[in-house]
């Protein structure tokens, strides 16, 4: 404890004089905002609300139908950057004119916060990245560099063309964005293994407040840790990331086996939770609650027999056979988790998918002590009712609990499970939005006695603005830290000072900013001073 003080100590006395010395607020001009891009970026990249493919370029992205609609507050223009140059005009020409900028790599953003705003009084731009999406694998070093637009699905392909031996440690979903994943710490099926994705960053390129090109030394350790899990939008814009890739081995093994509520559904749920976080660090076994049906999906580094035989010793009420099991290569089993089936191509990893097809709304927590059977077996009435959705359990342990909180701002490694509530619907009616949003609130309500307490945790790449948002003066002026602590301790507990004193630090005017962005740690007596 008497160390982090002593780093906030540090990083306030840094900007002591940048805050107490900061200009004037800048005037938003919108106009003279769009002429500035105008001028020094190329044609056919800045699409204004006038230009006759903004429709389509601002949905490309977006994953989530309760965005798109006429009255959701849509950015002044998107800058679609095909370079970093780019990217630094944006946040120039932004900064100048007083409009604020927003980056958007995959569009997965839960809340949408990454191409949409709450106030339609204020404007803002986008910086697509959807177009920096190179890959560049080193199998000798065991290193990749990768474009923040790339998708989670291009990198696994990207590894896999070549070396069948090497991974990467990240997200189930192959259409997620890398700059996303990695900014709010990111977690797969082989965390148990090697952590989080952002625990295998070991450089980045980024452009900051000032519109300038930094590179992990010249932006400093503090500033390089925040980016490492600290949420997408406050700190700058990562262009692309350095990442060590893992050892995997030429055969795993997957299983996916259902067990209904009738089958001691209720049982196998509590047993799990001692169980699956306690396997060895090879294995992990999640489950998927839907309907009256509890699905345990697993991966094993390893072969069918070591698998088997592993839960044949830890949790032989499962049940699990070898004729359960399916040994496959990694990537393989990338395409069998994303798709759910075998023989899959992996050119199915480079679709990025054009248009939002679901409407979804997701809340998270996480588990430190198990959850007693009866709650479970109550729990199944919830998926009776109309609008029900599902709920996912994925297990930490291993690698996940040998690691410091403060490691990096994710600070929840050593729950035994993160807990994600998840509705979705495809009806465009107020009734159903209604009912499946209700469904996800009520069940996560229901939890409350059994999660994670003061704070209630949950998890930044799955956005909840039920946590809070923050208050902004009708004069622009930047939220406060008090405000902002109600729901940045939920995603960061103890780190989310340290992430505000970094803001301080390498954005004092809160450029950088959403509804859920970190504020810049005030001065004692006051907050940073904030530009409109």
């Amino acid at each position: 404890m008497a160390v982090a003080r002593s780093i906030l100590v540090a990083l306030l006395a840094a900007v002591c004089i940048a805050i107490s010395s900061a200009a004037a607020a800048t005037s938003v001009n919108t106009t003279d905002f769009v002429g500035c891009l105008a001028l020094h970026l190329p044609p056919g990249i800045v699409y204004t609300q006038s230009s006759e493919s903004y429709s389509s370029v601002l949905e490309f992205s977006i994953k989530n139908l309760r965005f798109v609609t006429p009255a959701t507050p849509t950015p002044l223009v998107i800058v679609k950057a095909t370079h970093a140059t780019h990217v630094r005009v944006a946040v120039r020409c932004g900064a100048a004119h007083g409009v604020r900028v927003r980056p958007r790599s995959g569009g997965h953003d839960y809340e949408g916060l990454s191409y949409r705003s709450l106030d339609a009084a204020r404007s803002f731009a986008v910086v697509d990245l959807a177009a920096l999406r190179a890959i560049r694998v080193d199998v000798r070093s065991r290193s990749a560099w990768v474009e923040s637009g790339a998708t989670l699905g291009e990198l696994y392909y990207g590894i896999a063309n070549k070396s069948a031996r090497l991974g990467f440690p990240a997200g189930v979903g192959p259409t997620v964005g890398v700059g996303g994943h990695l900014s709010g710490g990111g977690f797969g099926l082989m965390l148990r293994k090697h952590g989080l994705a952002a625990d295998h960053v070991v450089d980045a390129i980024m452009v900051d407040a000032k519109g300038r090109l930094l590179d992990r030394a010249a932006m400093g350790e503090d500033h390089f840790w925040a980016i490492r899990g600290g949420g997408g939008g406050s700190f700058g814009i990562v262009v692309s990331w350095k990442l060590l890739l893992v050892r995997v081995p030429a055969t795993v093994t997957v299983f996916t086996v259902h067990r209904p509520r009738n089958q001691s559904a209720s049982d196998l749920l509590t047993k799990w939770q001692h169980v699956a976080p306690a396997l060895p660090r090879d294995i992990i076994l999640r489950v998927v609650v839907q309907n009256q049906d509890a699905q345990f999906e697993s991966l094993y580094l390893g072969r069918c027999a070591g698998v088997v035989a592993t839960m044949t010793k830890m949790f032989p009420e499962l049940g699990v056979t070898r004729r359960d099991c399916i040994e496959m290569s990694w990537i393989e089993s990338v395409l069998y988790f994303a798709f759910y089936g075998t023989g899959k191509p992996k050119e199915l990893l480079l679709d990025r998918g054009t248009k939002p097809d679901r409407y979804f709304k997701g809340k998270s927590d996480f588990v430190h002590e198990p959850i007693p059977r009866d709650v479970w077996e109550s729990t199944w009435s919830w998926f009776l009712e109309d609008g029900a959705g599902l709920l996912i359990l994925d297990p930490f342990g291993g690698r996940m609990g040998r690691v410091a909180s403060s490691a990096t701002p994710f600070p929840h490694r050593h729950a035994l499970y993160n807990l994600q509530y998840y509705g979705f619907w495809w009806d465009n009616t107020t009734e159903a939005s209604e009912q499946h949003m209700s469904w996800v609130r009520g069940v996560h309500r229901e939890m409350e006695p059994y999660v994670s307490k003061s704070p209630r945790g949950a998890y930044v790449n799955y956005k909840d603005l039920d946590l809070g948002v923050n208050e902004y003066g009708g004069d622009g002026g930047g939220t406060s830290y008090e405000t902002a602590r109600v729901w940045g301790e939920a995603y960061f507990k103890d780190n989310f000072e340290r992430l505000a004193a970094v803001k301080a630090k390498v954005d004092p005017s809160d450029f950088f900013r959403n509804e859920q962005s970190i504020p810049p740690l005030g001065l004692p007596g006051g907050n940073a001073t904030t530009q409109n």
